[in-house]
């Protein structure tokens, strides 16, 4: 059983969903990565997802397009961040980790020895934006084998058919994107989400989190409701530019943000008895 399943294994068991909290490696510094990281976890965070900077974040807005800059300036590459991984290791060996980024990286490093270095660093999954499902089977081949997790993303405009495919190659969980457009923008409708989760049930057993439009405390317990899992990235991510770049009032100030959203979830599980996982 891998780390993030028997994650879910436990929060299932205790009628909680988790928390995901994003943030990109390296930013606003290098050094700032690996306590920020326990912090996190600290507060009440259940996985890290990790973001590999990148000068061409696609999918991403203008939060953390600015934090894969900032982390670019100290030449954050992937090897970086697989290393801040192994360091985060040292003192915490329950906490899943899931990188999240873009295929030009890992296909730079080359799978093979991408596989190898991440295994050896500890982490538990791996989602790259641009790495279509059907075109996937070498890459989840080589991650299956090290016992990393591939995660794919499913959106509101994702088909039955293509649904079949990520449920084929995906393990972990899945990570439904809820709003069309980038990361940090629109607003969340609570109720088409949940309708929208019980149909990509149909195709998945996986648990299913929920990513982008999740703003704070509140929004994160209306997902809790009907998710397996919370993802939250630019209501983090954007701290770091508020703390004017200060490491130590970034990681505070992130912390005050998951452990409000953490209780925020707890309690609107207790109160609806919802259990998804």
């Amino acid at each position: 059983m891998s780390r993030i399943e028997q994650r879910f294994a436990e929060l299932r068991e205790q009628n909680r969903a988790a928390l995901i909290p994003y943030v990109t490696a390296g930013d606003p510094e290098p050094g700032a990565t690996v306590p920020l990281m326990h912090a996190l976890v600290e507060a009440g965070a259940d996985l890290i997802e990790l973001g590999v900077p990148f000068s061409d974040p696609m999918a991403d807005g203008p939060v953390i397009q600015k934090a894969c800059e900032r982390a670019l300036r100290f030449g954050t590459g992937l090897r970086d961040v697989l290393a801040m991984v192994a360091e985060f290791r040292k003192t915490d060996t329950t906490t899943p980790v899931v990188l999240m980024g873009y295929l030009n990286p890992v296909e730079r490093m080359g799978y093979e020895s991408f596989a190898e270095t991440a295994k050896a660093a500890g982490l538990d999954g791996l989602l790259t934006v641009d790495l279509p499902p059907e075109e996937s089977e070498d890459v989840v081949g080589l991650l299956e084998q090290a016992g990393i997790d591939p995660i794919f993303l499913i959106a509101p405009t994702t088909t039955d058919a293509r649904m079949d495919h990520v449920a084929h190659a995906a393990r972990g969980f899945v990570y439904y994107v809820s709003l069309k457009g980038v990361t940090g923008s629109q607003s969340l409708d609570t109720s088409a989400l949940a309708a929208r989760l019980d149909a990509i049930r149909k195709h998945t057993g996986l648990p299913l989190g929920v990513g982008f439009g999740i703003r704070d405390a509140t929004t994160a317990a209306q997902v809790a409701r009907v998710a397996d899992a919370v993802v939250v990235g630019s209501a983090i991510v954007r701290l770091a530019e508020e703390n004017d770049g200060d490491p130590v009032g970034y990681a505070r100030a992130a912390a005050v943000v998951v452990r409000d959203m953490r209780e925020a979830m707890d309690r609107a599980r207790s109160t609806s008895g919802t259990a998804t996982v």
